[in-house]
C-alpha cells in the first residue's frame, strides 16, 4: 500500500515514515550552478514547501550525521555536492503572516514571525554563535540583523530560505482589488518588505548570509520592491527546472499500477484510470521548450490516489478542495476591465490566446491597465497555474491554454456567479441541468435561457453576441465535472465540437446518464431581418422554418453525423449518445433539432 504524502511537506518525516517520495535531489548541484540567489516560482499546492524542506535537511550543518537516513538511496546521495551540510539554516515561511487588518496589523504579524524565527535559530544553532544576538520585540529588522552580524562574527554562513513569499502581499491584493493603498504600503518607498530584502541583500554582500532561495506563486511583488532586493536569479522558466516540482507521466503510470494492484483490479482499467487523471491534473508546462514534458498537478494526484486506493473507486468530485482558493485569483483577474472578455476567449477551444513574452517584472500599477495590455492579466493567470503553455507559433509567441479540466471548472464557475450571482438561480438551473443529462430533453432549458439567461447580459454584452456567447451561456449552464468529461479535442480527434458531455468513467454505471453533444449556430437579428419583439412572438416551431434557421440547423446537424460516429465507435454505447443542433436566434430565442 502507497502512503501519499498528501498535505505534508516534511521531508524528514516522508523520509523515516515510509511516505513516497519523488526524488528531485538531481537537481541540487543544478540550483548550485544557477547562482547563489535564486528564486523559484510555480503555482499553489505544487510541492515547493516539499522542496525548501529537502534543501533545508541536505544544507543544515546539523543533519550531517542523518545523510544516509535521509538521503540514501537518492541521486544526490550517489553524487553529493561540495556545499553538503555546509549552512545555518533559517526559514521563513510567509504564508504564516496574516494579511488581515491594517498595515499596522500586517507589520506586526510579519515582525512576529521574523521573530520566532530568529529565536529557532538561536535554540539550534547556540552552540556554534560566539556572540549574542539582541532580540527587538518592537523592530524584528533589527533582530535579523543582530543575527546576521553574529553568525559573520562566528565564521558561519546563513541558507536562507523563504516559502511563500508573496502569499500575504498578494492576499492584501486579492481581498481589496478596487483599493491597492495597503499593499502599496507594504511595499512602496520605504515599505516593510522592501526594508527587509535590503538587509538580504546587504546581508549576502557581506557574507554572512551564503545563499537564499525563494519561492511564490507570481513575480508582482519582487517587481515591486525590485530596488530593495534586484540580485537574485529567477529559474522559473528554465527549461532544466521544468520538473523540479510536479509529476510526471511515467512517475504517475508506475503509481497508478501499484493503486491497482492493491486494489486486486485488472490492468486493464490502467488505460482508462491514466487517460482520467491526464484529463482533469496534467497539462502544466513551465518552459518554453515543447519538448519537456508535461507535468501532473501533485496534491491534485494525491487526493485521487490515496482515495482510489483506499475506496477502489475514482472519487466523485475531482477538485481537491484545498485548491479552492484558486478561484479568488481568477474572481479578482476577472474583476479587472478586461477580465471577463478574456476568461470567455480562453474558455473557447478555438481560440488562440498568445504572448510574446511571460511578464517577468511588472508591478501593481500594471494592473490598472489591464484594458489596454492584456499581457500582465495572462501572466498572472500563467503564474497563478490557470493557464500554461501548450505550443509556440510560427514566430516563436508563446500560446497559452487551459492546462486540464479542474481548471476549466474554475473559470466555469467564475463566469456562472457573474452571470447568475443569485444562488437560488444557481440551484435552480443545477436542477434543470440534472433532469437534461438524463433526458436530453433540452426545452427546460431552452425557456430558462429565452426568459432569464439572456437577460442577465447588458447591451454591450448584446451588441457583440456571436455563437461564442451561445456556446459560453450553454456552457455556464450544463457544465459539471461530476459526471462528466467535457472534453471535445481527444475524443473527436480535434475537430472541436462546441460542447461535448462524456461521461466520466467512474460514472458510466448510472444508466440514466446520456453522452451528449451539442453544435451550436448564431443567426443574429439583422440576419433574420426580424425585430427582437417579432422573434419573441412567434412558436419556436414557426421559427425553426425560416429559411436562415434551416441551413444552419442542416449545417450543425452534418457536423454532428461526424461526432456521432466517433462517440459511438469509442464507447460502444449508441443507445446513450445524444446529439442535438441549436440555433440562436439573437439573444432572444433558441431552437433546436435532435440528430
Amino acid at each position: 500500500m502507497i502512503r501519499f504524502p498528501y498535505g505534508i511537506s516534511n521531508f524528514p518525516a516522508i523520509r523515516t515514515e515510509g511516505y513516497l517520495y519523488l526524488d528531485r535531489t538531481q537537481h541540487i548541484p543544478l540550483l548550485e550552478e544557477a547562482g547563489k540567489q535564486l528564486v523559484f516560482l510555480r503555482p499553489r499546492r505544487f510541492g515547493k514547501s516539499l522542496l525548501l524542506s529537502t534543501l533545508v535537511n541536505y544544507y543544515d550543518v546539523k543533519t550531517t550525521n542523518q545523510f544516509e537516513t535521509l538521503f540514501g538511496g537518492l541521486e544526490v546521495e550517489r553524487n553529493p555536492t561540495p556545499e553538503r551540510n555546509r549552512y545555518l539554516i533559517l526559514r521563513w515561511d510567509f504564508s504564516k503572516v496574516s494579511a488581515q487588518g491594517s498595515i499596522d496589523d500586517i507589520k506586526s504579524s510579519l515582525f512576529n514571525h521574523l521573530n520566532a524565527s530568529v529565536e529557532g535559530f538561536i535554540q539550534t544553532y547556540q552552540d556554534m554563535l560566539r556572540f549574542p544576538v539582541r532580540m527587538q520585540d518592537d523592530d524584528a529588522l533589527a533582530s535579523f540583523q543582530s543575527l546576521t552580524n553574529a553568525v559573520q562574527g562566528s565564521g558561519q554562513q546563513i541558507y536562507l530560505l523563504i516559502d511563500e513569499y508573496d502569499n500575504f502581499a498578494n492576499e492584501v491584493l486579492v481581498r481589496d482589488p478596487h483599493n491597492s493603498r495597503r499593499y502599496q504600503d507594504l511595499l512602496e518607498g520605504e515599505g516593510i518588505l522592501k526594508s527587509l530584502f535590503k538587509i538580504v541583500k546587504g546581508s549576502v554582500a557581506e557574507g554572512s548570509i551564503g545563499r537564499v532561495f525563494i519561492t511564490g506563486v507570481s513575480p508582482l511583488v519582487l517587481a515591486d520592491m525590485t530596488s530593495g532586493y534586484n540580485v537574485a536569479t529567477d529559474i522559473s522558466l528554465m527549461p532544466r527546472f521544468n520538473t523540479l516540482c510536479g509529476i510526471t507521466q511515467p512517475e504517475l503510470g508506475e503509481l497508478v499500477t501499484g493503486v491497482l494492484q492493491h486494489c486486486g483490479q485488472d490492468e486493464n482499467q490502467f488505460d482508462g484510470l491514466l487517460q482520467t487523471l491526464k484529463q482533469f491534473y496534467n497539462g502544466y508546462r513551465f518552459c518554453d521548450q515543447l519538448d519537456k514534458p508535461l507535468l501532473y498537478n501533485p496534491i491534485l494526484c494525491f487526493y485521487f490516489l490515496r482515495h482510489y486506493q483506499d475506496e477502489c473507486k475514482a472519487p466523485r468530485q475531482m477538485l481537491d478542495g484545498n485548491l479552492m482558493m484558486d478561484a479568488a485569483r481568477i474572481r479578482y483577474l476577472a474583476s479587472q476591465p478586461s477580465g471577463t472578455g478574456v476568461v470567455e476567449r480562453i474558455l473557447d477551444e478555438e481560440s488562440t490566446i498568445t504572448l510574446d513574452v511571460l511578464e517577468n517584472r511588472f508591478g501593481v500599477e500594471k494592473l490598472t491597465d489591464l484594458q489596454q495590455d492584456e499581457s500582465y492579466l495572462l501572466s498572472l493567470l500563467y503564474y497563478f497555474g490557470v493557464l500554461t503553455i501548450v505550443d509556440t507559433n510560427i514566430l516563436g509567441k508563446l500560446t497559452l491554454g487551459i492546462p486540464n479540466l479542474v481548471t476549466r471548472a474554475l473559470y466555469v464557475d467564475e463566469l456562472r456567479q457573474r452571470i447568475l450571482p443569485a444562488p437560488k438561480d444557481r440551484i435552480a438551473v443545477a436542477n434543470m441541468a440534472e433532469k437534461f443529462y438524463q433526458s436530453a430533453d433540452l426545452q427546460p432549458l431552452a425557456d430558462y435561457l429565452e426568459q432569464k439567461y439572456f437577460a442577465a447580459f447588458n447591451n454591450r454584452d448584446y451588441a457583440w453576441s456571436n455563437e461564442l456567447t451561445i456556446k459560453t451561456a450553454f456552457l455556464t449552464l450544463l457544465f459539471n465535472d461530476i459526471y462528466y468529461v467535457v472534453d471535445s479535442e481527444t475524443a473527436l480527434q480535434r475537430r472541436y465540437a462546441d460542447l461535448v458531455l462524456v461521461i466520466r468513467p467512474s460514472m458510466r454505471q448510472y444508466p440514466t446518464l446520456k453522452d451528449i453533444v451539442l453544435e451550436f449556430k448564431y443567426l443574429s437579428l439583422s440576419d433574420l431581418k426580424l425585430t427582437g419583439e417579432q422573434v419573441r412572438e412567434q412558436s419556436r416551431e414557426t421559427l425553426a422554418q425560416l429559411p436562415a434557421v434551416q441551413a444552419a440547423l442542416h449545417e450543425a446537424l452534418q457536423q454532428l453525423q461526424h461526432y456521432r460516429a466517433v462517440l459511438a465507435e469509442k464507447y460502444q454505447e449508441p443507445q446513450r449518445l445524444h446529439c442535438l443542433a441549436v440555433v440562436a436566434l439573437g439573444f432572444d430565442r433558441v431552437v433546436w433539432q435532435t440528430l
